[in-house]
């Protein structure tokens, strides 16, 4: 990765937040920053790179807002507003005459007791306003925040090119004149629950495909694990517990992703090659998960994160206690009442209990897409019901999308076939 490529990676929320705190435009602060990049891709090859690489950025950023609400100014023969935009570049050269990285200096960073506010948080919140739609927020917000290009999030979410960059711009447009208010207190968590579950609808996304040829999109959520940084990063101290345990959700469901597919194929995860698990991830989610569990709460993001690990710690898939993710998924269905926690614990329940106990809990239960009939079929086939098995593998077929999927569906298939005969 070019130093530029990191700058882009690692700078352009805080950056486009400074902007957009600014000039109160969220098209111009974005163009702009855009221009910036794009200029220094052209500049820095030959004219070396600045001491200060995000203060130049800035910098040409700035400018060019300003050129163009100039332009604007006198196509609208405005001039008042020229003089308040005189203001700003004044106050753009006295913030950057010192050399201070943008963002991390005086009270930018941290929500604290004096109530500075880190302008990526609202940033953040800005794109999870609740006026969009959970899945144009998480596109927003990954185009914004981490600067995700575009065709990146339309992979993710399985639409054309086209189609992704119009949702984005009416999003842009639907947040035109929204406050950039930060809340505060509980008002202020209530909202930044909205962000969590944002970033997790992102990461999800690139490990439940559902449909095309890939498997999983790795490198989509491993942007969407860096959202979880960003987020928990900036919130305040009052959020953060269930912020770390996203977090090591996250990174437990991920540290798997080298193992997760093999010659293109979906590997499950009772076959997978655990030295193929990136262990650090594993440390360090274990590390965050620690102090949750000593403090007895129990949270969606928090039980989810503990049957992950019960995974990440057995040494092999026989060594999996799978009662106790039973029960930890039995609580989880508790607090949420989701049909796909009840078809995950019906898993964990037929691997403790055996097939016909996780039928049982499968009875009545009614979800859209292959899933259902396919864990339903697995179910009835190590249940000795063959033929059954067939029906409910044909069910699942019918309402898949996902290539991969489809034809580890099909091989199963042929497995109850040969079994009913």
């Amino acid at each position: 990765m070019t130093p530029l490529e990191t700058l882009h990676r690692d700078e352009w929320g805080r950056l486009l937040a400074l902007l957009v705190a600014r000039f109160r435009r969220l098209d111009l602060a974005e163009d702009a920053l855009a221009d910036a990049f794009e200029a220094a891709a052209r500049r820095w090859p030959t004219d070396g790179l600045p001491d200060n690489p995000p203060a130049w950025l800035l910098t040409a950023a700035r400018r060019r807002v300003l050129d163009r609400l100039r332009a604007e100014a006198v196509a609208a023969r405005t001039l008042p507003a020229l003089a308040v935009q005189a203001d700003l570049v004044e106050e753009a050269t006295r913030v950057m005459a010192d050399g201070t990285p943008p963002g991390r200096a005086g009270q930018a960073g941290q929500v604290g007791q004096a109530g500075a506010v880190d302008e990526r948080l609202r940033l953040v919140l800005l794109c999870a306003h609740p006026a969009l739609a959970p899945e144009a927020a998480a596109a927003l917000t990954l185009r914004l925040v981490l600067g995700v290009p575009t065709a990146d999030i339309a992979r993710l979410f399985l639409v054309p090119v086209a189609t992704m960059a119009a949702r984005l711009t009416r999003a842009r447009k639907r947040l035109a004149g929204e406050s950039f208010a930060v809340p505060t207190g509980a008002a202020l968590v209530e909202r930044l629950d909205g962000v969590a579950a944002i970033a997790y609808l992102a990461f999800t996304a690139g490990y439940a495909p559902g449909s095309g040829a890939d498997v999983v999109r790795t490198a989509e959520a491993g942007e969407a694990v860096r959202l979880v940084r960003v987020v928990r990063e900036v919130a305040p101290s009052a959020a953060r517990a269930d912020l770390d345990a996203l977090l090591a959700l996250v990174l437990l469901q991920h540290s798997r992703r080298d193992a997760r597919v093999r010659d293109g194929e979906l590997v499950l995860l009772s076959d997978q090659d655990r030295t193929r698990w990136r262990h650090d991830e594993i440390a360090e989610a274990l590390g965050l998960l620690t102090p949750l569990v000593a403090t007895g709460a129990s949270t969606p993001y928090l039980l989810q994160a503990l049957i992950a690990a019960e995974h990440a710690v057995a040494a092999t898939s026989g060594d999996t206690d799978w009662t106790r993710i039973a029960a930890w998924y039995a609580e989880l269905e508790e607090l949420t009442g989701s049909p796909v926690v009840r078809l995950n614990r019906a898993v964990a329940v037929a691997e403790a209990d055996g097939p016909d106990a996780g039928l049982t809990l499968l009875a009545g239960l009614d979800l859209p897409g292959h899933r259902l009939p396919g864990v339903r079929a697995e179910l009835l086939l190590r249940a000795g019901r063959a033929a059954e098995a067939v029906t409910s593998y044909d069910a699942a077929l019918a309402t898949c999308d996902n290539a991969a999927e489809a034809r580890h569906l099909r091989v199963r298939r042929a497995a109850a076939t040969a079994v009913g005969g």
